[in-house]
């Protein structure tokens, strides 16, 4: 994993965190979830899921 592929994941994340954050938004006015906000995680989720799947290939590719 570079550490461009960490800086976006931790970007999505932190994003994430400060849209649930922001005192005037709807979402969080109303104690609901920020769809845009679960989005950013989701995206984060699948870019770091996908990466461990490339470094399972890579090792078993490896190992032969």
């Amino acid at each position: 994993m570079t550490l461009q592929e960490q800086g976006l994941v931790y970007r999505l994340r932190k994003r994430a965190e400060i849209r649930r954050q922001i005192p005037g938004r709807r979402s969080v006015e109303q104690g609901e979830t920020d769809r845009i906000a679960d989005l950013l995680d989701e995206a984060a989720d699948e870019i770091e899921r996908l990466q461990k799947q490339t470094q399972d290939l890579q090792a078993l590719l490896s190992a032969k």
